[in-house]
Parts: structure tokens; C-alpha cells; sequence
């Protein structure tokens, strides 16, 4: 391996260190889901806030359009609803948790 080859294989170190103390029984929570997951306490912890803060952001992210694109949104949006036929076959269907009920 080369030595750029080995720069760029490692990993870029992190700047900023973040601390928290928590609760005994949320570590244990979050150790038994990065297990699950396959990562470490840290990369899931890290994934986990990022997402949360996405979710946020987008709550308030602005959305810009032209005229006639805010007339063709509005226009499907008042448009009357049309059924969805897999859905509909889908709702008809029984749940498998269901008991079957006695023919009368």
C-alpha cells in the first residue's frame, strides 16, 4: 500500500468532541439497538442526531415554486381522491392476527 494510498484509506479524525451524561438505563437502550444495528455506541449516536436534527430542519425548510407550479400542486391536491385498487384489495383483506368468525 502506498502512502497516499494509506491517507486515504483512514479515516478524516474528528474535530469537535461532543460530551454527555446520561442515565444508566438509556445507555443500555442504546447499546442493545447499536448492537443490533452493528455499529458503536458513538457512529449510532451520531446517525441517530443527525437524523433528528434533518427532521427538524426540513419541518421548516422552504419551499419555493413558480405560479404554475403552485396551480398544478393546488389543482392535485383539490382533485377528488381516486382509489388505489391494491389498497383497496389490501383493506378487504382479513388480518392474519384475526380469528375466523363462525358462519351464521
Amino acid at each position: 500500500m502506498t502512502k497516499a494510498t494509506a491517507m486515504t484509506a483512514t479515516p478524516k479524525r474528528k474535530d469537535h468532541p461532543l460530551s454527555m451524561r446520561l442515565p444508566e438505563g438509556d445507555i443500555a437502550i442504546i447499546d442493545r439497538a447499536a448492537d443490533l444495528r452493528g455499529r458503536s455506541r458513538t457512529d449510532f449516536m451520531r446517525e441517530a442526531a443527525v437524523r433528528a436534527a434533518e427532521e427538524v430542519l426540513m419541518e421548516r425548510a422552504l419551499v419555493r415554486m413558480s405560479a404554475e407550479g403552485f396551480d398544478a400542486f393546488m389543482q392535485a391536491v383539490s382533485a377528488p381522491a381516486e382509489p388505489v385498487p391494491e389498497m383497496v384489495a389490501s383493506l378487504r383483506r382479513r388480518a392474519p392476527w384475526k380469528k375466523e368468525t363462525a358462519k351464521r
